[in-house]
């Protein structure tokens, strides 16, 4: 809660009540004429989760430059998100860690103008803290008594995963292959994994709860995200700001200190 609005933060698993229409901003006090106050605007942003930290901050900036505004985020795997916008959900803003998704909705016909490109991103093996397992290569993680996790390949990580694996000459066998890069991450925290394929940021959002570990070929897999606004808004020009808010050089700022490159 703030003094800007109220902002949730809806993942997957509520998209049903996305599609019902639950989530609603609420209308203001009566007007002393006698007449209904006009309710506050309600912005709904559909956003990769590898963008969780960094749309907080720009949902933070835009509601405080936009009086009577909130911003309700709803975070998951870019491929989640698409499907539950292709059956209806309610939103204003798509943001995609990957073209690919983002193509599946301009083919629907789900988009209001040209997507945007605003970010890019690249892979990193986590490790738990002291590596254990000692893992130091890409050609580590194929060992067959390695507890590896993985995105699923039909996530922007998880094909940019499999892009590694081609490029680097080598065959994982995961022990789970996870929605969400944050899914990822978490199974390296809480020590279920010896290790997993996230991004850069991931890494460096996580702080000292994992190390992170390059290898040179993940500079031959850049996952580019872009930005859009929906088609189905019934807001667009509040949508359209946004979007320009992510674009401008202050969002690219909170972009490019969580570790995003330019795309």
């Amino acid at each position: 809660m703030n003094g800007h609005g109220r902002r949730l933060m809806v993942g997957a698993l509520a998209a049903g009540f996305l599609a019902a229409g639950t989530l609603s901003a609420c209308s203001g006090p009566p007007r002393a004429d006698g007449g209904d106050a006009p309710s506050d605007r309600t912005l709904t942003v559909y956003a990769a989760a590898s963008l969780t930290s960094t749309f907080e901050q720009i949902a933070a900036d835009f509601e405080a430059e936009h009086d009577g505004v909130s911003v309700e985020l709803s975070f998951a795997g870019s491929s989640d998100l698409v499907a539950q916008l292709q059956q209806g959900a309610p939103a204003d803003v798509f943001a995609s860690a990957d073209a690919a998704n983002m193509d599946k909705l301009a083919a629907d016909g789900l988009l209001a103008g040209t997507p945007a490109d605003f970010a890019a991103n690249t892979l990193m093996i986590a490790v738990p803290p002291g590596n254990p397992a000692g893992v130091a290569s890409l050609a580590d993680l194929a060992a067959e008594d390695l507890n590896l996790v993985v995105c699923a390949p039909e996530v922007p990580c998880g094909a940019a995963t499999e892009r590694v694996e081609r490029a680097g000459g080598v065959s994982f066998s995961p022990v789970s292959e996870e929605q969400s890069v944050t899914d990822v991450l978490n199974k390296v925290i809480t020590g279920e994994a010896d290790a997993g394929l996230v991004y850069v940021t991931d890494v460096r959002a996580a702080g000292d709860q994992v190390e992170g570990i390059e290898f040179p070929e993940s500079g031959d897999v850049v996952n580019v995200y872009p930005v859009s606004a929906l088609g189905g808004s019934t807001q667009p020009e509040l949508a359209q700001e946004f979007v320009e808010a992510v674009l401008s050089p202050d969002g690219q700022k909170v972009l490019s200190d969580a570790g995003f490159a330019a795309p």
